[in-house]
């Protein structure tokens, strides 16, 4: 499979898997990126195991990234005079609702551990258990387990996030 096919039968999930999993669009937008960069220098495994070993690239370079970001942002608080920090325009055409039940998703997505987070958003992309179970290091039997144990905890973090809210 050539790295275009890759690009084009994958970008768009593996932005949805980063952006859900770091709560920030422009900041997957670049791991993206990097991912089919780094994936232009590298050798790719084997179809059949490519689209995982993508997506467990995309994650490992967005854990970089966010370890990389929170030392640079320690060593700003460091400092009298920080920088300001902007915040992202929302979109005109995104309804104050629609936004709202963003926010609340966001939030309780926030709430979970790292695993709760990446077994959730890669069942949302099609990942068989096999796939999550060797993303996150454990059993392929355990992962529906801990799939109905994170969105229950999932919908509970929902309701509280959604109250938070208003």
């Amino acid at each position: 499979m050539t790295l275009e096919e890759l690009f084009e039968n994958h970008h768009a999930a593996l932005f949805r898997f980063i952006a859900g999993m770091t709560n920030d669009p422009e900041f997957a937008k670049d791991i993206v990126q990097e991912t089919f960069m780094t994936m232009a220098t590298r050798p790719v495994p084997a179809e059949a195991q490519c689209r995982a070993w993508l997506f467990q690239l995309a994650r490992n370079l967005a854990r970089s990234g966010l370890r990389k970001r929170q030392r640079r942002l320690s060593l700003l608080r460091g400092r009298r005079h920080g920088l300001p920090v902007a915040s992202p325009e929302t979109p005109p055409d995104i309804g104050l609702e629609r936004t709202e039940a963003r926010d609340a998703v966001r939030r309780a997505l926030a709430r979970l551990s790292e695993k709760e987070r990446t077994i959730l958003l890669m069942r949302e992309e099609g990942f068989t258990h096999r796939e999550i179970a060797d993303a996150v290091g454990t059993t392929t039997g355990s992962v529906g387990t801990m799939f109905a144990r994170a969105l229950a905890k999932l919908e509970d973090g929902l309701d509280d996030a959604w109250l938070e809210g208003s």
